[in-house]
């Protein structure tokens, strides 16, 4: 009796470790084994390359992406940034005469003196930056006594009131280095529109000095307007001198001014 009793629990051990193999044994072999390739989570994840297509920004192709981490967290196309805001979308050249090629030339040529055209231009350096209008009031060798061109006489008024008229200090302008004065706020403007066609030749030295290759004062008395010229001597006797051969004066001292007003 006690040996069929332990014949049938062996049978029964048996059995019960089979059941276990078998109950268990898909599990041990279908388990990850090193080095066996599995399926790829991101095999089809639309952001492989999503600088490849055309327009990688077209739709997103994260939207659906099977890998948790998501690789395209970070811009993958930095170096071009197709999906950045459009930094040209305000076009700060978009009224800029430099938006071919904002540094090519100097687009003030028409007018040099004008406010910079490319002033919102994204050019760090101004084509318009050197100032060519800088030397424009450069000194000229003007006769001045205390830096008031001759003598605070308006030069103006030569020509409009035939007569020398004494300038005020409350109408001024600089020009060629010295203080001119005027009697009229009209007549200093008409200087300021154009300085060459009022001020004296030869900058209100002495005609017949500079024809002689010399440099001396004036006195406003003595002058004479010829063929639209403001011209002043020393005082009416040269200027008497003067006239007695003025076309051949005017050669010679305009032949000499170079010269001479490096000399002042």
């Amino acid at each position: 009796m006690k040996v069929r009793y332990l014949v049938l629990m062996g049978a029964l051990a048996g059995l019960t470790t089979v059941g276990a193999v078998t109950q268990f044994g898909f599990n041990q072999q279908t388990a990850q084994q090193p080095g066996v390739a599995q399926a790829a989570p991101c095999a089809a994840n639309p952001c492989a390359d999503p600088c490849a297509a055309v327009d990688p920004c077209a739709a997103n192709p994260c939207a659906a992406n099977p890998c948790a981490a998501n690789p395209c967290a970070a811009n993958p196309c930095a170096a071009v940034d197709p999906c950045a805001a459009n930094p040209c979308a305000a076009n700060p050249c978009a009224a800029n005469p430099c938006a071919a090629y904002p540094c090519a030339g100097n687009p003030c040529a028409a007018n040099p003196c004008a406010a910079n055209p490319c002033a919102a231009n994204p050019c760090a350096a101004n084509p318009c930056a050197a100032n060519p209008c800088a030397a424009a009031s450069a000194d000229l060798a003007i006769y001045s006594e205390g830096g008031i061109a001759i003598d605070g006489t308006d030069p103006v008024a030569y020509f409009t009131e035939n007569a020398p008229v004494a300038g005020s200090a409350d109408y001024t302008y600089e020009w060629g280095g010295a203080t001119w004065q005027f009697s009229s706020a009209e007549n200093r403007d008409l200087f300021a529109s154009d300085p060459e066609a009022y001020a004296p030749q030869y900058g209100g030295h002495c005609a017949w000095a500079v024809a002689q290759g010399q440099s001396a004062p004036t006195d406003p008395d003595a002058w004479r307007i010829v063929d639209g010229k403001l011209y002043l001597n020393l005082n009416n006797n040269i200027q008497a001198r003067w006239e007695r051969d003025i076309p051949g004066n005017i050669t010679k001292a305009d032949a000499n001014w170079p010269e001479v007003s490096e000399t002042i």
